[in-house]
């Protein structure tokens, strides 16, 4: 049976307004992430969910207790779903990445599922565990509706399983902050269907 999930990234951070990589640095939301935030809340009190998981990142989980709020659902903390950790790259803006490290951005470009940014993790040990959280919420909630508030690029990995995009295609998919997306999962073996967001 599928189960209904609908896909938040956090609000804006100073660190995306300047251009800078964050992966699983801890950043706050700024004041308009959080305006983004609670200007998605009459899109989705049109639904019910049936439960709300988040990242345990503050800018997931300050994304999280707004909308937990206004939709009256708790909070539950999943380590799974948050965003990939980019090691030494965490904190520097992508122009000087692509500048330092402009060997390394070549071979993300060749081979995006494997390449492992220095001290950080690989696309496809991303999507591993975000597929492990969204398998077991789908067991728990089976043909149930359940908000998922994470990451761009860890929610990206979750879209393209949904779709059958290749994984290749990641970098190109990457949600705009508080942009809900809805796509139904059963199983990583299965193809689910995938929607966009109604109301």
């Amino acid at each position: 049976m599928l189960t209904e999930l609908w896909l938040v990234r956090h609000g804006q951070t100073d660190w995306n307004l300047e251009g800078r990589y964050q992966g699983g640095a801890d950043t706050l939301m700024n004041l308009y992430g959080i305006e983004q935030v609670q200007g998605i809340i009459p899109q989705l009190e049109k639904i019910h969910f049936d439960a709300l998981y988040t990242s345990h990142l503050q800018r997931a989980y300050q994304s999280a207790e707004i909308l937990a709020q206004a939709l009256k659902l708790e909070i539950i903390l999943d380590e799974r779903l948050r965003e990939i950790s980019l090691g030494e790259w965490e904190g520097m803006l992508f122009t000087d990445i692509k500048q330092q490290y402009a060997s390394e951005i070549e071979e993300r470009q060749r081979n995006p599922l494997a390449f492992r940014p220095p001290g950080g993790e690989t696309i496809g040990e991303v999507a591993a565990r975000m597929t492990a959280a969204a398998d077991d919420i789908s067991r728990q909630f089976p043909g149930g509706v359940v908000l998922v508030v994470s990451h761009g690029l860890a929610l990206s990995t979750l879209f393209c399983q949904a779709t059958g995009l290749p994984f290749d295609d990641v970098f190109q998919i990457h949600p705009d902050n508080a942009h809900p997306l809805r796509i139904c999962w059963k199983d990583r073996r299965e193809q689910p269907d995938v929607g966009v967001p109604r109301g």
